[in-house]
C-alpha cells in the first residue's frame, strides 16, 4: 500500500515503517550523494592520507556529557591518531572542572589551544598543531543563548561559536544545545534560526567575510518519532537502525526547508547516541523508557563550492565511553581549496 515496506524484527514480529523515497543528488569525485531539501547526506570516503591531498584536515567532538568527566574518557575522546591540523571538541552539560586543562593534559602538548568560547555548560574548543598558531589570526568567539539560565544543573541551552582564519580559510564552528523532548520541534528550529542570525551577525558587521565553511556540532535533541518504542528497539538490536531515518526529526524538518539549508551531514550508519543507561552500552531502562534517537549530530556547510570543497572521512559514535547518557560523535573532514585558474 503505497510507500510502505514490511520490516522482520526480533522474535519473529513485522513492523510496518513508512519510507518515503530516496531522492539521488548530485556526484561528486567521490561518489553518489543523496539528498534532502535542506540537508545533503554524504557518504563517507574512507581515503584519507591527510595533507597530502587535503590543504586541511579537521577532527571535530561533540559530546553532552551530563555532569560527568573524567581524565580517562577525555583521553578516550581525543584519541592517539593526532595526524589532523585542526581538533574542534564541543561540550554540553559541562560539569564544574577545568576541561581545558584535562584537554590539554590528553593531548600531550601535540596539539595547542587556539581558541575557547564557553557559556556555562556549554563548551567549544579548537586545538592546532604545535606552531599552528603561526597560521592563526582573527580568532573570535561569540555566544546566543536561549531559554533560561541553566538551573542548578547548569544544562543551558544555546550555542557557543569561534570564528577563525587559518592558513587562509576562514572558518566558523558552532557548539549548540537545543531544547529537549519529543514535541518540541518547533522550539528547536526557532532556537536553530535565532542562533543563526545572532552568531556573528551580518547586521551588526556587514562587511565581514563570510565563513568559507561552517560546522555546527552538539546536542540539537532532534528525536526519532512516528514509531514505537519497542520497535525501534528491535530494529537498532538486529542492526536495522538505518531504517530509522526516515523517523529522524531533524532530517524531517530539513526537508520541509526550516533548518539547516544547504548543509551536509554524513550517512547515520552508527546507533542512535541517547539515551544510554549511564555506565553501559544499553539504551534507558529507567521507568521513562526513553526512545533512542541521534541528538548528538554534525553538520557542515561550505560557502562556494568551487572555491573550497569538503570531503567526509568517517562519522561515528564513540561507544566505548560511558560515563554518560549520550555517546559523543566524531567527524573527519578535510578541505581542498580551488587552485587559481
Amino acid at each position: 500500500m503505497g510507500n510502505f515496506s514490511s520490516i522482520h524484527a526480533a522474535k519473529g514480529r513485522i513492523f510496518k515503517l513508512r519510507r518515503k523515497p530516496i531522492q539521488l543528488g548530485s556526484l561528486d569525485s567521490h561518489g553518489a550523494t543523496m539528498s534532502h531539501e535542506g540537508i545533503t547526506t554524504v557518504r563517507v570516503d574512507n581515503r584519507c592520507d591527510f595533507s597530502s591531498y587535503s590543504d586541511l584536515c579537521i577532527c571535530v567532538v561533540t559530546w553532552n556529557m551530563n555532569g560527568q568527566v573524567t581524565y580517562e574518557d577525555l583521553a578516550e575522546l581525543v584519541g592517539n591518531n593526532r595526524k589532523f591540523d585542526l581538533l574542534v571538541i564541543g561540550l554540553q552539560e559541562v560539569p564544574r572542572k577545568n576541561i581545558s586543562r584535562l584537554l590539554r593534559a590528553a593531548l600531550l602538548d601535540s596539539h595547542i589551544l587556539l581558541g575557547k568560547s564557553i557559556m556555562q555548560s556549554i563548551h567549544l574548543y579548537v586545538f592546532g598543531l604545535k606552531d599552528s598558531d603561526l597560521f592563526t589570526k582573527e580568532v573570535k568567539i561569540d555566544k546566543s543563548p536561549v531559554g533560561g539560565f541553566g538551573g542548578l544543573i547548569r544544562r543551558k541551552k544555546g550555542a557557543v561559536a569561534i570564528r577563525l582564519n587559518y592558513k587562509g580559510i576562514t572558518m566558523v564552528f558552532i557548539s549548540c544545545h537545543l531544547s529537549a523532548h519529543a514535541q518540541n520541534v518547533e522550539k528547536r528550529n526557532s532556537e536553530f534560526r535565532n542562533v543563526s542570525e545572532s552568531l556573528f551577525s551580518q547586521k551588526l558587521n556587514p562587511y565581514a567575510t563570510p565563513a568559507q565553511i561552517t560546522v555546527w556540532l552538539g546536542d540539537l535533541n532532534y528525536r526519532i518519532q512516528g514509531i514505537g518504542n519497542y520497535p525501534a528497539r528491535d530494529l537498532i538490536h538486529n542492526d536495522l537502525h538505518r531504517l530509522l531515518t526516515n523517523n529522524d526529526q531533524l532530517l524531517q524538518e530539513a526537508e520541509r526547508g526550516q533548518i539547516f539549508e544547504g548543509y551536509s551531514e554524513g550517512t547515520l550508519t552508527f546507533k542512535p547516541t541517547y539515551k544510554y543507561n549511564i555506565g553501559s552500552s544499553n539504551y534507558d531502562t529507567s521507568y521513562k523508557v526513553r526512545m533512542p534517537s541521534w541528538t548528538d549530530r554534525i553538520l557542515f556547510k561550505t560557502q562556494d563550492t568551487e572555491e573550497i570543497h569538503a570531503t567526509l572521512h568517517s562519522y561515528e559514535a564513540m561507544d566505548d565511553i560511558h560515563s554518560s547518557d549520550h555517546k559523543p560523535v566524531k567527524a573527519h573532514i578535510c578541505l581542498k581549496l580551488s587552485k587559481p585558474s
